[in-house]
């Protein structure tokens, strides 16, 4: 199979400071170096319409213009089934990046090649009449609904994991835990790894800890349940569900940590903020709550 192109052309902006082109695509836009030697080595960079080498000064306004042949890549393609009739959630979209609000109960990615129903197959739907292509920057879980940003192009993955590595894009929950979490806002700090009885699950000091870091604010305390924000430093596997447990709060409907059932669980990413690919411009993007997240709600406050 044929590897596929990929073309990034963007105008530099008026106020851009004199640099090298290599200062501005590894320093300024995060691109690996691998990207870089292939676009010195093959001449698939050009300033203007013209190849300069990577030590020449680009200036305001000068028109930098990527192209990628696909083997640069180490996912140069995905290969979801694309649903026909997607119904996806579109919160925000620009060339690189589609942020969507996901539902809860629907999975993120197939497990086996031919599986169907799952937000990137959605997204690959979405995707199928243009030029992009659908991959996968974070994930959440099955049962927690919210903003998924989707990579377009697999120029700008790397891009996005560094940012999120370096802590610079910012994901907020709202989740309804049990009881009454003291004080109002805080932070939890255990340190997280596998639970070697429970393959699905992770635990505090677990097998393989790795640090984690969660903060977070009462919204309001209700009947025997507090609404709180929280605000992920790191990203473990179900980071907020296991520091939440820990602490005597579990969230209300969790299928493995929590104690009180609920027709969901009751843990949603409402906010997205982005520093988007190039541009370098911070776009925060709402996740609206969906109307049964919202009878829960009710139900306890």
């Amino acid at each position: 199979m044929m590897e596929k192109n990929w073309k990034i052309i963007e105008t530099l902006s008026k106020d851009q400071p004199s640099q090298t082109l290599r200062d501005l695509l590894q320093k300024q836009w995060l691109l690996p170096r691998r990207f870089v030697y292939y676009l010195r080595t093959r001449h698939n960079v050009l300033v203007n319409g013209q190849y300069y080498p990577v030590n020449h000064q680009v200036q305001p306004a000068d028109i930098i213009e990527l192209n990628f042949n696909g083997d640069e890549f180490r996912t140069p393609q995905t290969h979801y089934q694309p649903t026909p009739h997607p119904r996806l959630n579109v919160l925000f979209e620009n060339r690189d990046v589609l942020v969507v609000n996901k539902p809860a109960g629907q999975k993120m990615h197939p497990n086996q090649p031919l599986e169907i129903g799952t937000l990137l197959n959605d997204a690959a739907g979405y995707l199928k009449t243009s030029s992009a292509d659908a991959f996968m920057v974070h994930r959440l879980d099955q049962a927690t609904s919210g903003a998924v940003a989707i990579a377009k192009n697999p120029i700008v993955v790397p891009i996005l994991d560094r940012r999120i590595s370096q802590g610079q894009m910012h994901r907020q929950y709202l989740a309804l835990v049990a009881g009454n979490i003291t004080p109002d806002a805080g932070k939890f700090d255990w340190p997280i790894g596998r639970d070697l009885l429970d393959q699905r699950k992770r635990r505090v000091n677990g097998f393989a800890s790795q640090p984690a870091l969660t903060y977070y604010q009462v919204a309001w305390r209700g009947k025997n349940a507090t609404l709180v924000r929280l605000q992920l430093a790191t990203g473990r596997t179900h980071q907020l569900r296991v520091h939440l447990a820990y602490s005597g709060h579990p969230i209300i409907g969790d299928p493995l940590y929590g104690t009180i059932d609920a027709s969901r669980m009751m843990l949603h990413g409402i906010k997205q903020q982005l520093v988007l690919p190039f541009t370098e411009k911070i776009q925060t993007i709402q996740a609206p709550i969906d109307d049964e997240f919202k009878q829960i709600l009710l139900k306890y406050k």
